[in-house]
């Protein structure tokens, strides 16, 4: 039988994913002069913001899919709790009347 892998777990390594790549990209720009370099000793949290402000949208772009999956996973589950808690909450009624 086959894990269920967490529509969640995979798109947070999927945004990730795209950081990871963003990252080196960005930092060969800067390097390159491409991109602004930051002031004095600020380089690497300069190319570390540009690289997460980059990867922000793309990865809204690039993982729509992902993201409507892990949306829907987590609504069945919220639905889930909901259902669960009113039967509960029905369960306690029938027996305190």
């Amino acid at each position: 039988m086959a894990l269920k892998t967490s529509a969640t777990l995979r798109y947070t390594a999927m945004r990730l994913g795209v950081f990871a790549v963003t990252l080196p990209v960005v930092w060969l720009l800067v390097w390159v002069g491409g991109f602004p370099a930051g002031l004095g000793d600020s380089n690497l949290l300069w190319v570390l913001l540009l690289a997460i402000v980059i990867s922000a949208p793309l990865s809204f772009v690039l993982l729509r899919k992902q993201r409507e999956a892990m949306s829907e996973q987590i609504v069945a589950r919220v639905d889930r709790t909901k259902a669960r808690i009113e039967a509960n909450r029905s369960q306690e009624d029938g027996v305190t009347r």
